[in-house]
């Protein structure tokens, strides 16, 4: 596990991957004193004004840097509801996946089988960039583009010896079945933007969802952290390039710039 503090963390990680967005650490707080103890380490945080999606919530984490806690009351999205335990499986929850499955039938064995936590136990969510998260995060939720995904895959992989990644994607639930499937099975995730968190979410420009457990991700920074120390950079695809994503032909070497001096 790095000793590093999760603002050094979230530095290494926006420099080295040129991240956009700041990662989104999701603390679900299930006892009064966590809720308490939450309250008394962040003096300031946000609250939605109206019923808003979870992936809405991060919104406000990973383009603002803002600190969201909300409980029920906030959450407007019945695939969160569910997957979160506050609601139980009803006839509305199977029919609203019908347009995506082939019958009835096939839609309430797929809603069954999405990751979720204990019914009625969670009284409350936080979300907050990784930097500014007051109590350990249960997972943190990258909103990247597809590069920067492989690079947090790969130092995953080698950092935790799992190989290979297998992934969980539900259907219209990315953003909040993600982040439960990371915390349940304590493994990182990846998956698409489901058809509510594309728009809702804010991710027209095709980022991909990555989840880490949050106990997990110190050793993802000391993986980054051990390859900058062997090639200079954080890059996997160019070592050496202090740009993560190069699309360079298989490393042409004719692919090469001199600076001039005048």
């Amino acid at each position: 596990m790095s000793e590093l503090t999760y603002q050094e963390m979230q530095h290494v990680l926006m420099d080295e991957l040129r991240l956009m967005h700041y990662p989104v650490a999701v603390k679900y707080i299930f006892k009064d004193e966590d809720l308490a103890a939450f309250e008394e380490k962040c003096p300031e945080f946000y609250k939605p004004v109206k019923k808003m999606t979870f992936c809405q919530w991060e919104i406000a984490a990973r383009m603002k840097g803002q600190t969201v806690l909300a409980d029920r009351d906030g959450l407007g999205c019945s695939n969160a509801e569910f997957v979160f335990g506050w609601k139980p499986l009803d006839e509305n929850e199977i029919k609203s996946h019908a347009k995506y499955t082939r019958n009835l039938e096939q839609a309430e064995r797929f809603v069954k089988t999405k990751p979720r936590l204990p019914e009625g136990a969670l009284k409350a969510v936080a979300v907050s960039p990784l930097a500014d998260a007051v109590l350990p995060p249960d997972s943190v939720h990258f909103y990247c583009d597809n590069m920067q995904a492989y690079h947090l895959v790969v130092d995953y992989m080698a950092a935790l010896d799992v190989h290979p990644l297998r992934t969980n994607i539900t259907m219209n639930s990315s953003a909040c079945a993600g982040n439960v499937f990371s915390y349940l099975e304590r493994q990182a995730n990846l998956c698409t933007a489901c058809s509510g968190s594309y728009n809702a979410g804010k991710t027209e420009r095709g980022e991909i969802n990555v989840f880490i457990p949050g106990d997990q991700i110190g050793d993802v920074v000391a993986r980054l952290l051990e390859r900058k120390e062997l090639y200079g950079t954080g890059s996997i695809t160019r070592p050496g390039d202090n740009f993560p994503g190069a699309d360079v032909c298989k490393n042409c070497p004719l692919i090469v710039f001199k600076k001039v001096s005048q």
